[in-house]
This record gives C-alpha cells, sequence and structure tokens, in this order.
C-alpha cells in the first residue's frame, strides 16, 4: 500500500525510507557482529547449489548477497569488509549479463547494435524510448530507461514499473509500450517464449536446463500472470547462473594450479569476489592496480566465459568500480582487523 501511496505523495515515500534505514541497522549493523566466529574473526556464509528455482546460488546463515550498494549508507556498511593486512579484495564482474543474454536469445538488431557499439545502453535505449539523440538524453530519461532495461528481463509489469518510478501506473504502461516499439525483436522474443511454455509446459537456459511452470495455461489470471513472468525471465537468468558457474568451475581450477594465488571468498549473482596476497596485483590483465585490480582469477573468469561471451554481442569482465564482498570462505587465526571491520 504505501508503495503505491508514494507514487501520489512524497509522505509514504519518507517512511519506506525509513523502514529501509532501519532494515540495514537491524539486519548488518547490529546483526553481523555476533555471527563472528570466535576462531578465525570471520563471518562464513553458506552458500546454497539448489535454493533457488533459477539456479543462482544463494547465500544464509547469514544472507550476504544482499549487502546494499546503491544508497550512500549502504556503501558505508561495504567499507566494513576487509582483507587480511597486506591483502587486497578483487571483485570481478560480468557487465550487464542479463541485458546481453535478452539481446542475444532475442536477436533484436537495435539490442545488439547497442552493446557491439560500445554504447551505454541505458542511455541508447533512454534515446530510442524518448526519441531523442544520445547526447540529449537527460539522467532522469536514462534512469527511467535502466528501470525499463531491468524490469524486461523479469517481465515487469504496469504495475511494478510504476512502484519503482514513483509513478501513475498510465505513464508506466505508457513508457513499456515505447520501449516494446523501440526494441521489436525483444517483444517478438517475450511473447515467443511464453507461447512455446504453454505447448511444451516448460521454459530452458540456453544450456538446457529446464523450469516447468505448471500454472501456464490456469484460468486463474494471477497465478497465470505469474507463471509468464516466470516462463520470460527463466531462459535469461538461468542462463546467467550456468555462466558465472561455468566462469567458477574455470576460476577453481587456476587457483588449484596456482597455490600461492588468491582465495575465493564470495560471489553474488554475476560477481566474483576473492582475496589476494600482495605482490600479484602486476598479473591483473585488465583494470588498475589496486582495491579493485587483481591477479590471474581475472584472466580465469574471462576465459571461463570466453566462447559464451562471443555469443553474446561481445560480453567483457570488468572490474568492479566497488568493494563486492559479500562473505568469506576459508579460515585465518588474525586478529580482528582494526577500526571493528569484518575479515574476508
Amino acid at each position: 500500500m504505501l508503495q503505491e501511496l508514494a507514487t501520489q505523495h512524497p509522505l509514504p515515500g519518507l517512511i519506506l525510507d525509513w523502514r529501509h534505514l532501519a532494515k540495514l541497522k537491524s539486519t548488518y549493523v547490529d546483526g553481523l557482529e555476533p555471527l563472528i566466529h570466535p576462531e578465525t574473526g570471520r563471518i562464513h556464509t553458506t552458500f546454497n547449489q539448489t535454493v533457488t528455482a533459477t539456479g543462482r546460488l544463494s547465500s544464509s546463515n547469514p544472507n550476504l548477497q544482499n549487502i546494499p550498494v546503491r544508497t550512500e549508507m549502504g556503501r558505508e556498511i561495504r567499507r566494513a569488509f576487509v582483507p587480511r593486512p597486506g591483502w587486497k579484495l578483487l571483485s570481478a564482474d560480468y557487465v550487464q549479463i542479463e541485458l546481453r543474454i535478452l539481446a542475444a536469445l532475442s536477436g533484436d538488431e537495435a539490442l545488439r547494435r547497442a552493446f557491439l557499439e560500445g554504447q551505454d545502453i541505458h542511455t541508447a535505449t533512454a534515446a530510442r524510448v524518448f526519441k531523442v539523440p544520445p547526447e540529449q538524453v537527460t539522467p532522469e530519461q536514462r534512469r527511467r530507461a535502466k528501470m525499463v532495461n531491468y524490469g524486461i528481463p523479469y517481465g515487469i509489469s504496469a504495475w511494478g514499473l510504476a512502484q519503482r518510478l514513483r509513478c501513475s501506473t498510465r505513464e508506466a504502461q505508457e513508457l513499456i509500450e515505447e520501449y516494446q516499439r523501440a526494441f521489436p525483436g525483444v517483444t517478438r522474443y517475450l511473447h515467443r517464449v511464453v507461447e512455446e511454455a504453454r505447448q511444451k509446459g516448460y521454459v530452458e537456459t540456453l544450456l538446457g536446463r529446464r523450469r516447468y511452470v505448471p500454472n501456464i495455461n490456469s484460468r486463474n489470471r494471477a497465478e497465470r500472470s505469474m507463471a509468464e513472468r516466470i516462463a520470460v525471465n527463466m531462459p535469461i537468468q538461468g542462463t546467467q547462473a550456468d555462466m558465472i558457474k561455468l566462469a567458477m568451475v574455470h576460476i577453481y581450477h587456476r587457483l588449484k594450479r596456482e597455490a600461492t594465488g588468491p582465495r575465493c571468498c564470495s560471489r553474488c549473482t554475476t560477481s566474483w569476489s576473492s582475496r589476494c596476497p600482495p605482490k600479484r596485483w602486476s598479473r591483473a590483465p585488465t583494470g588498475r592496480a589496486g582495491d579493485e585490480a587483481g591477479p590471474a582469477a581475472g584472466r580465469c573468469a574471462h576465459r571461463g566465459g570466453h566462447r559464451r561471451r562471443r555469443q553474446l554481442a561481445g560480453c567483457p569482465l570488468k572490474r568492479s568500480k566497488r568493494r563486492d564482498t559479500y562473505g568469506c570462505i576459508g579460515s585465518s587465526s588474525e586478529d580482528r582487523p582494526p577500526g571493528g571491520g569484518l575479515y574476508l
């Protein structure tokens, strides 16, 4: 209810913001310290292989995959996660991988061209949706286009988009319709996926992993709509999950051969994190040396996704500009880090 009211008045939005801050405090500020292991001085999460329906790894006890980054307060919380003294944190991330998968699966010429030419995908989308030259796209137009870009792979509805943009449902529907006209190949692909799901009763990832959608032909509108959103999302998000797991396998074997190299400490969605010792930064194949650069792990993840990446409109592996550190695996007897940080 508050999300709906927030589209009409600023007060409900402030209440939602307060709830967000209260959640940050209870979950991270107050909730993580009791979970520090008494022997290692680290926080250890559990990664689950078979919990999510799309195939993504999930994190539990505690869940460290949702540490916020979009707000300044969230970034402050992330700064509490640090490597052991003298080491650095490496975070490698597939750039806009789900949108690239969508471009590859749909074959939409405009979307593929935007990636192949190295355009800012959200600016390119805004230019087509709002019918203005890319150089005239405003920050607000780009923000809205970004919401649509990331909503489409999840089968977002006009109501759902309105909640994200805090605008009217009618305005959100018009935005979705403009997107569909701007990228007709995407629209045809999404319709085709739903129709195939109706016939087969399941959808597949690019590597053939299936998810059954028994309610796709339900007479209940709510159940049918949910099944349609699942059918649209699974080939995209499931393929992304398959790709990052394949990359992790390659990374594991590379690290096993280089015993003195980095150690995997976490992964989330499209990113992979590791702790890296000193004197390894000069081997980083891309990016810069420092907190966001790293050793051979970047090359390993890069190689792991090379063949698939060529199908996905040239998806490069990038060094994240933020410290994407979500949890830790492994043990160490070092003392707690100075300043109350949490070792990875």
